[in-house]
């Protein structure tokens, strides 16, 4: 008996990002979300189509990668940034788009309010659909089950508390977001090739490693 194997690499195969997304997946739910939104309304400074230049990217473009990044707890541009390139559900949501972290960073700085708003907006939707006695909210694949317990059941004292505790987590992701922008020191790893062929030539010395450890 062997070894479980992997797929050859060097195997063509035929597939789309939308195939590698499932239908429940939440970054669907993100992209439905944002759709909807009316971005002006909300406080946004919305890139506008420009006649000369370099394009911009859609706001609401960036607007869903920070929305995937504040579900999954991504704290700094560049992150998000690495994120597009390797991450297939942002991949599905940008449709292979890369914005740098310049870019991204941006749009927070100067959207810092209107994202508040929209993280706000985004858990008392999640919240509301749950105060909704006897029906099924399911939007794009992903269904929330709504009930009407005890829990569940607010009155506007347990709004008004429910409203400051987003509004507390709101502003520690922006602050750590920031804060992460600014002192971010990121390890950069050039001449990879090089690198993989030294490491393939060269024996990786363990001894070393072992008098450390044992040190």
């Amino acid at each position: 008996m062997d070894f479980i194997k992997g797929n050859n690499r060097d195997q063509i195969q035929f597939s789309s990002l939308e195939m590698q997304v499932s239908d429940e997946n939440p970054v669907r739910f993100v992209d439905v979300f944002v759709e909807k939104l009316d971005l002006n309304q909300l406080g946004f400074v919305v890139n506008q189509l420009k006649s000369e230049g370099r394009p911009a990217y859609e706001s609401k473009l960036l607007l869903k990668i920070y929305l995937y990044g504040y579900l999954n707890s991504i704290r700094s541009s560049r992150r998000l940034e690495k994120e597009c390139i390797r991450n297939t559900e942002l991949q599905w949501l940008t449709n292979l788009l890369q914005p740098n972290y310049h870019s991204i960073s941006d749009f927070r700085k100067e959207n810092a309010l209107a994202l508040k708003n929209v993280f706000k907006l985004f858990v008392l939707f999640l919240k509301e659909a749950d105060l909704i006695g006897g029906s099924t909210v399911a939007i794009d694949g992903t269904k929330v089950r709504a009930h009407n317990s005890k829990k569940t059941n607010y009155n506007p004292k347990k709004i008004e508390r429910h409203l400051n505790y987003i509004e507390e987590k709101t502003n520690e992701y922006l602050s750590q977001l920031d804060k992460n922008d600014q002192e971010e020191d990121t390890i950069k790893i050039a001449n990879i090739k090089d690198k993989i062929e030294r490491l393939k030539k060269n024996k990786l010395k363990y001894e070393s490693l072992s008098n450390h450890i044992d040190g």
